[in-house]
């Protein structure tokens, strides 16, 4: 890699790192606020509806109660509230949960945090009780939240951090092709065996020469 090269190459590298922080910034930023509105919203006391509000632990039993005690219109509200509530945990939570098994990961950690909110409403606020609907509620608002816009924003967001920009593709040494096996070799190694035998049999001739000759000086020295 050349010096002309290192400046391009640095300034998309630091590029790439100044949009991933800002990206997880913002969404930290917006995981705070909505958490700050969730808090708001559900751990509000109510004293006015402290004879009426009773826990439920039983799935179903709140949204039965919805559809034959209120009207339309305030089952919708109460209903679609506690839907729309999970949404942003569909839209945030995939930017701080890893790749593999993402869509499990955040269904949890969504229900495990609108439970210990459910909890917290049960236990210390007044005019507030448990409520499983509502948790499984909030639970399908994060997973809608992550099919209709999470997944999306979060896909491209990993694709753009963990793949190399063009500038870093092009400065990478190419790998070295691998040599290719031939048939060849078969006739190489054959080759190879034929000279053996062949500089094994000069080899003996050249002995064999070598051995008349030194008796015939042997004796015309005597």
């Amino acid at each position: 890699m050349t010096a002309e090269a290192n400046p391009p190459v640095r300034r998309a590298t630091w590029v790439r790192v100044l949009v991933r922080g800002l990206v997880l910034a913002a969404a930290l930023v917006g995981l705070v606020a909505f958490s700050v509105l969730l808090a708001k919203v559900t751990l509000t006391p109510s004293p006015a509806s402290e004879d009426i509000v009773t826990s439920n632990l039983q799935p179903g039993r709140s949204l039965r109660q919805y559809a034959e005690d209120y009207t339309f219109l305030a089952a919708c509200k109460q209903a679609g509230g506690n839907l729309l509530l999970g949404v942003p945990f569909g839209l945030l939570l995939p930017f701080f949960v890893p790749r593999r098994l993402r869509m499990i990961r955040t269904t949890l950690l969504a229900a495990v945090a609108m439970a210990v909110v459910e909890l917290i409403q049960g236990a210390l606020v007044q005019g507030r009780a448990f409520d499983i609907d509502d948790v499984i509620l909030n639970t399908a608002g994060a997973l809608l939240g992550y099919f209709v816009l999470g997944r999306r924003i979060s896909h491209r967001y990993y694709a753009y951090a963990d793949v190399p920009g063009p500038a870093e593709q092009r400065d990478e040494p190419e790998p070295t092709p691998e040599p290719k096996r031939t048939l060849g070799k078969t006739a190489g190694s054959k080759a190879a065996r034929r000279t053996a035998a062949d500089t094994k049999g000069t080899g003996t001739k050249a002995t064999s020469t070598k051995a008349p000759r030194s008796l015939l000086d042997r004796l015309r020295r005597r």
